[in-house]
């Protein structure tokens, strides 16, 4: 059989959808070597060429016009040049692996749809053209054979919000990397060390929009300033280049609140350096008030770290009982929950301990078995929904 990707997010590791794509794509070939897999990626992007393994094989895809907008050129190659390429290579199966199908599909085609923030939160929904976007995917999505996507709080708000039928809806779970596991005090201290992180320390690792919900976490930390006070809360992540209500900056927020000599910023952070800030932490704070998977929540527990999280979303079924779930909007349980999990060590070592068992459940392997499972429902019936 042979299956072709949508390749555009292959080159972005720090995305969703990119680390989704380069983790199933590996599992799918660890779970059937002898299919064949084509990965073809728009020419405004480019595969960085060490990160191809040999048995994928990559297209680029050019655009009708070399100096095509690239709002255009991207809605162009979902659209068009990606169903052409599909037809052209004769492929069995296309999987566009985020919220992007076309409208008219050459082949069998599955997408993932890892969340609806866009049609959720009313912050996120963008310019009329972006809204106009959203409403091309939302309509091609619906006539789509086969929508996969991460936890079943976003499967519900698929059919839900798409009125797609659970028949034809596919909650599949994804799965924290090899690399984040438990690490002794010796394994993490040189990279929190390199990185001038004190310890103790709650960490916050994300990015910083709206919905993340950071500003509510640094309003709990003032009010347990006191308890709290040898413990620092370190903020990982890119900081916003400018403050708007849709990125506020935690550092005005903290100056504001009077705590910024307890709280600590790393700016942008290597992947290689995540698993060290996970395991060295007394707990990890992810209060967001959306998620389609929540995966910095998962990765945390897979370290040992047990985390509270934000409750009405996806964040409830990946915690599991690894932490502690409160209400985004509830300062003072949120506030409750950070004491708990840093001044109660049998609590926080029994989080952590279930937090691996649960942990433990997430497998890419058996992400790519259940999507294996739907690319082959879809082929049996064709690319009729």
């Amino acid at each position: 059989m042979r299956i072709a990707f949508n390749g555009s997010f292959w080159p972005m590791e720090t995305t969703g959808s990119g680390q989704y794509l380069r983790q199933l794509v590996p599992a799918l070939w660890q779970l059937a070597p002898s299919e064949e897999y084509i990965l073809f990626v728009p020419r405004y992007v480019s595969p960085r060429a060490p990160v191809v393994p040999p048995w994928l094989v990559v297209e680029v895809v050019p655009t009708p016009w070399d100096h095509m907008h690239p709002n255009l050129a991207k809605l162009w190659f979902e659209q068009v040049a990606f169903p052409r390429a599909c037809r052209k290579a004769a492929v069995d199966l296309a999987h566009v692996p985020y919220f992007a199908p076309p409208l008219s599909p050459s082949v069998p085609t599955v997408t993932t749809v890892h969340d609806l923030i866009p049609m959720l939160l009313p912050a996120y929904r963008g310019s009329p053209l972006v809204r106009g976007y959203t409403r091309l995917a939302a309509r091609a999505a619906r006539r789509a054979p086969m929508v996969l996507t991460d936890s079943l709080a976003s499967a519900r708000d698929i059919e839900r919000l798409l009125d797609i039928p659970s028949s034809r809806v596919r909650a599949i779970y994804l799965a924290a990397g090899p690399t984040y596991r438990p690490m002794s005090p010796d394994e993490w201290q040189p990279t929190l060390a390199r990185l001038g992180i004190p310890t103790p320390y709650v960490l916050y690792l994300g990015g910083l929009d709206v919905r993340k919900n950071v500003t509510n976490l640094l309003r709990a930390w003032w009010l347990v300033r006191e308890p709290l006070a040898d413990i620092t809360l370190v903020i990982a992540g890119r900081l916003p280049d400018q403050d708007t209500p849709f990125t506020p900056d935690p550092r005005r927020i903290a100056a504001e609140l009077g705590i910024e000599d307890v709280v600590h910023y790393t700016g942008w952070v290597a992947e290689e350096d995540k698993p060290a800030l996970y395991a060295g932490a007394l707990a990890f704070a992810f209060p967001s008030h959306y998620e389609g998977f929540g995966l910095p929540v998962l990765e945390s527990l897979a370290c040992g770290t047990p985390a509270v999280v934000g409750g009405g979303s996806s964040l409830e079924e990946i915690v599991g009982p690894g932490g502690l779930i409160v209400p985004p909007h509830d300062i003072d349980a949120l506030a409750r929950a950070l004491v708990e999990l840093t001044r109660r060590p049998d609590r926080r070592a029994e989080f952590a301990r279930r937090g691996l068992e649960h942990a433990s459940t997430f497998a890419w392997e058996e992400t790519a078995r259940r999507t294996w499972q739907a690319y082959h429902e879809v082929l049996e019936r064709g690319n009729r929904p």
